[in-house]
């Protein structure tokens, strides 16, 4: 307790950091109080039947990553998703397209134009998401519900739910500049989190109103959540280090020997972008049929609506693994490591460089990524196996899946960061021993 209030004390004693976290925490409330601000036109007193529609299935996931905002049918219901999305369009274009590779290679400019065709395609997806989400409140709202409509409550409310987004994503970006942390990533989290108390409140109450135990299944389930908690965090630090040997170089007349170093390759170098893009191509069956009650759905999208079902977790689960290897693929390049090995003269030790270095690093890549891609598929179906097991389903979802990993994978980043600031300045880390480490090297779009 002593060291937590020594350190805050050196936080608070270095101005600069002090004015990053202070100024985060600004932004994260005006996007909290942003997501309470109804659509102009729409009576918040009668928004009951969204906020049952939206308390279980896909689209209270949908809700959850939007921080609530999908059901108080505010100015940013459509969240940050639709930018993840862009931004999971634009990194498969610079695999396919020579035009968008060519741009990756340019250095800062290439990630200017990216970063400005990533915007365009933002909007041309919000263009076709609000008229849809604006025909569910229609469905799913009484007519009293709507203090006028036609055609201008239709073009207006398009236009406020493009520019919320897009205000989000300047909100995200004026973080990452002047703040602390990921823009994007702590936005997305702070939303996950702001549902965090009510939840665990509701499970506590459901608890204690089961007959027989209910307290002691309560206590059962925060030891789970604890384990869970502590695996997620070994899935996003987890490293295998392959050792490098420098060669020897004379300097002068002093010969300096070789330098082992090592090769941090992580065991989940995807991050959490395999369940993320794995979930939008679960949102598709939805998505055809219309933002339509569960219960109305039949045969294959009704299989691919319940979030409890087996096919829709089993085909989850393969599409994470097989979306695990494609994102390491596109991380980490064998060739390019080897390339770079070999022009500061190193090398691995008992591996002949060259071809033989390509493929002993891609045979360790393979190794490794297989046993992360399934325990990354297995935390993402756990609220799946906590929904069975009796939980609430808006409790179940801290027990795994995209809010859990988002959390701890963005709190170790920005305590990594934080650290950085404290070292920096020669003051003592967050920790007496080690460092705090983030998911260096993540490909994840938040």
């Amino acid at each position: 307790m002593k060291a937590l209030i020594q350190t805050i004390k050196n936080i608070v004693k270095i101005e600069d950091l002090r004015y990053r976290i202070l100024y985060t925490l600004f932004i994260l409330l005006i996007y909290r109080l942003g997501s309470y601000i109804v659509l102009p036109g729409i009576d918040p007193s009668q928004l009951t039947a969204l906020k049952s529609q939206t308390s279980d299935g896909v689209l209270g996931l949908l809700n959850m990553f939007s921080g609530g905002a999908f059901a108080n049918a505010s100015i940013f219901a459509l969240g940050i998703m639709p930018y993840i999305s862009a931004s999971i369009v634009i990194q498969l274009l610079g695999i396919a397209i020579p035009y968008f590779q060519r741009m990756q290679r340019e250095g800062e400019s290439g990630r200017r134009k990216i970063n400005q065709l990533t915007r365009y395609l933002t909007v041309a997806i919000l263009l076709m998401q609000a008229p849809a989400y604006l025909k569910n409140l229609q469905v799913q709202l009484p007519t009293s519900a709507f203090v006028f409509q036609g055609t201008f409550f239709w073009f207006s409310s398009v236009i406020i739910l493009t520019a919320g987004t897009m205000f989000i994503m300047w909100l995200g970006e004026k973080i990452t500049d002047k703040g602390i942390g990921n823009g994007i990533s702590l936005i997305i989290m702070i939303g996950i989190i702001a549902r965090l108390p009510f939840s665990l409140f509701a499970e506590f109450i459901n608890r204690l109103e089961t007959q027989g135990g209910g307290l002691v299944a309560f206590l059962i389930e925060m030891v789970i959540l604890f384990f869970v908690f502590i695996a997620t965090i070994l899935l996003v630090q987890g490293t295998r280090k392959i050792p490098v040997q420098y060669a020897k170089r004379i300097v002068g007349n002093k010969q300096y020997g070789g330098v082992r170093q090592y090769i941090p390759l992580k065991v989940n170098s995807a991050g959490v972008m395999p369940i993320i893009f794995a979930q939008a191509l679960m949102f598709i069956p939805l998505m055809l049929v219309g933002f339509s009650n569960s219960e109305a759905l039949t045969g294959f999208a009704a299989a691919f609506s319940n979030i409890t079902g087996f096919w829709y977790n089993f085909t989850f689960a393969i599409m994470i693994i097989l979306f695990t290897y494609f994102y390491t693929a596109i991380t980490i390049n064998p060739s390019q490591m080897a390339e770079d090995m070999k022009k500061n003269g190193g090398f691995i030790p008992g591996v002949k460089p060259g071809r033989k270095t390509v493929e002993f690093l891609d045979t360790v890549m393979s190794r490794i990524t297989l046993p992360g891609s399934i325990f990354l598929a297995f935390i993402a179906i756990m609220p799946a196996f906590a929904r069975m097991a009796g939980v609430d389903s808006q409790w179940a979802q801290f027990y795994g899946g995209t809010s859990l990993l988002i959390l701890v994978g963005v709190v170790l980043d920005t305590l990594q960061q934080i650290e950085s600031h404290l070292l920096m300045r020669h003051y003592d880390g967050l920790m007496k021993s080690g460092r705090i480490k983030g998911r260096s090297g993540s490909t994840s779009a938040i």
